[in-house]
């Protein structure tokens, strides 16, 4: 037996003050990213924001095992935004209803969620009413049986069977009355429960998950009057996909005591905030670095590689990884890299010989630096 089978369903319950505990450390890491991000100049943020929505759209979509096209996705949602600047490819209609769909959940939160805004959404999911080689019919709910699946063709795991599609319509309504009317219970444990409660419903024939992130991303956005997003649910759901697809079975297959889902999804949450947190102070570093550089004067070369190495650089800086990197010869790289230890921004290594390399000199500062 299911949960949306059991007689009191969807009369939710928790431990309240089990998960009073867990919201508030959420609420108080919330509130140190926010106030971070409006710390840091405005490129620096804009930035932030954009590749967390590329995150968002391509991880959310990798869950369901659809792959899209990084630039195509950078490129849509900058166009969205209006960072003309970074939209420097053409992205196909799939990828566009994806990007459509997100900006519309995060940057419009404080909108009623209708059924005719699903509907819309499930559209811009599916533009040619096909899901992947299977015909579907976008902008409808389902009119037959639904299974949440994973896994590839011929290797799917099934963790439950949705409701009756006839029940669909009611459901949906009462889920939506919830939604909009419920005014009294937080809106990032409502993102908890909206996601599970959406995602047992499964109104349609595909893209539920998708809808379902899309919908707990709004509720976050909610919750914090703001809809920039700088940490993205959806990938460290991706991070922990076996683990999202135990609970939600395990879930299914249980009571209306829905405690050990929020305990599960606010642990999530925490470590997609976390992570973020992470990202910010090492923002925090750049912008400060280069503040601290602010009178060097450098050329594009000398720049585009201490970008590199403070954006996370793998291995050991030489001259010939700088002459392939900065597009030039070794001769100029090598003239680049001694003008950089004479200014004191570069520094020789130990080791000397054919295996010369060079470490970045990092100044003691708020932020820090990638590891």
């Amino acid at each position: 037996m299911y949960i949306y089978q059991l007689e009191n369903w969807p009369n939710f319950s928790w431990n309240k003050e089990q998960i009073a505990n867990l919201l508030a450390q959420l609420r108080h890491l919330q509130g140190r990213l926010v106030g971070g991000m409006e710390s840091i100049g405005f490129q620096f943020r804009e930035e932030a924001l954009l590749k967390t929505l590329t995150e968002d759209v391509i991880k959310s979509s990798e869950i369901e095992g659809e792959i899209l096209d990084h630039s195509q996705v950078r490129s849509s949602v900058a166009r969205h935004l209006g960072m003309e600047r970074a939209a420097l490819e053409i992205s196909d209609r799939n990828v566009e209803g994806v990007v459509e769909m997100v900006l519309d959940a995060t940057q419009k939160f404080d909108l009623f969620l209708t059924k005719e805004r699903l509907l819309g959404w499930h559209s811009s999911l599916f533009p040619s009413n096909r899901s992947g080689f299977t015909k579907i019919k976008a902008g409808a709910w389902r009119t037959g049986p639904v299974q949440v699946i994973s896994g590839y063709l011929g290797k799917e795991t099934v963790y439950f069977d949705g409701p009756p599609a006839e029940r669909v319509d009611q459901e949906m309504g009462l889920f939506l009355d919830w939604v909009n009317g419920d005014l009294t219970t937080d809106p990032v444990l409502k993102s908890a429960i909206a996601h599970l409660w959406f995602v047992t419903i499964h109104p349609f024939e595909d893209g539920n998950g998708r809808i379902g992130r899309a919908i707990a991303d709004l509720m976050l956005a909610r919750s914090e009057g703001n809809g920039s997003r700088f940490y993205s649910l959806s990938a460290q759901i991706q991070r922990e996909r076996k683990k999202y697809y135990a609970i939600l079975e395990k879930t299914q297959k249980g009571s209306l005591d829905i405690t050990p889902w929020i305990e599960w999804f606010f642990g999530c949450l925490e470590r997609a905030l976390e992570n973020a947190l992470s990202t910010l102070h090492n923002v925090v570093y750049k912008a400060e670095f280069w503040d601290h550089l602010s009178e060097a004067s450098l050329n594009e070369r000398q720049r585009k590689i201490i970008n590199r190495i403070l954006d996370g650089f793998d291995g050991k800086l030489t001259s010939s990884k700088w002459a392939k990197l900065a597009k030039c010869s070794q001769d100029t790289a090598y003239r680049d890299i001694l003008d950089l230890v004479g200014m004191g921004i570069l520094i020789k290594n130990a080791e000397g010989g054919r295996s010369t390399s060079y470490s970045l000199v990092l100044p003691e500062m708020k932020g820090k630096p990638l590891s």
